[in-house]
């Protein structure tokens, strides 16, 4: 029998650790269908793949569409009838930093909108294709702002950060690792969360991030193309486990 080739979805792929993700898990020889919601940004993503050699095709995905999940799970159903990989990536962060007494409900709704509820839909559409292309891994793009094991430690540099909505939708991505890990363990797909860490792009801030692209990719990427089957319900970063 030929071994089909590892076939990974990330969300917001176009640019930032997404897109250094397709390109290195790609230049492990994984097709990577790239994640975007605007068609133009996507289809420059997939140019710069292609140039390097990587094997991609654009998915138009936005996460708090449905009509654009559910049109993508299509997609790839009828493209491939399998998924062996999903990286949930697409995030943002518009707290500013404000105290909780001050942040108004529509920003944190915001937040949760794309880091929870975007998430949990996506994965809910992919995962009869991951359980077609079992063993398969989701890997969920999550935050050290979000440990309650970190922001609740007086040593630790997050005790004084103040971001209600970010910390609290990474918190709750958390969770849904946890769930999704138990519940599908026996379909032999793991569920695992990733601490990028603060990194210079769009959104960790491009001239503030304490780390490259590359070096933020770091854990997703080794997750993502590692075979080992045992590894799930983990909460990591580069440098090893975090507190969840």
């Amino acid at each position: 029998m030929v071994k089909r080739q590892t076939l990974t979805l990330i969300t917001g792929a176009d640019k930032g650790i997404g897109f250094e993700t397709a390109m290195a898990l790609g230049k492990r020889g994984q097709h990577l269908l790239v994640g975007a919601r605007n068609q133009a940004r996507g289809e420059q993503a997939i140019n710069k793949l292609h140039t390097a050699g990587v094997s991609a095709e654009l998915v138009i995905l936005d996460v708090t569409q449905a009509g654009t999940i559910a049109t993508a799970a299509k997609q790839i159903e009828a493209s491939h009838g399998y998924l062996n990989v999903l990286i949930n990536n697409a995030g943002i962060a518009l707290d500013a930093h404000q105290p909780p007494s001050q942040l108004p409900v529509m920003t944190m709704r915001q937040d949760f909108d794309v880091n929870f509820f975007g998430l949990v839909s996506v994965t809910q559409a992919m995962i009869p294709l991951l359980k077609k292309g079992a063993p398969a891994k989701i890997i969920n793009v999550s935050s050290n702002m979000g440990s309650l094991g970190l922001a609740s430690d007086p040593d630790s540099r997050f005790f004084q950060v103040n971001s209600l909505g970010y910390q609290a939708s990474k918190a709750s991505v958390n969770f849904a690792t946890i769930d999704f890990a138990k519940e599908l363990q026996p379909d032999h797909i793991s569920v695992n969360s990733v601490n990028p860490g603060w990194t210079r792009t769009d959104f960790g801030g491009n001239r503030s991030g304490e780390q490259t692209v590359a070096e933020g990719a770091a854990q997703i990427v080794k997750l993502a193309a590692d075979d080992s089957p045992d590894l799930n319900m983990t909460f990591t970063e580069t440098a090893g486990k975090l507190p969840w």
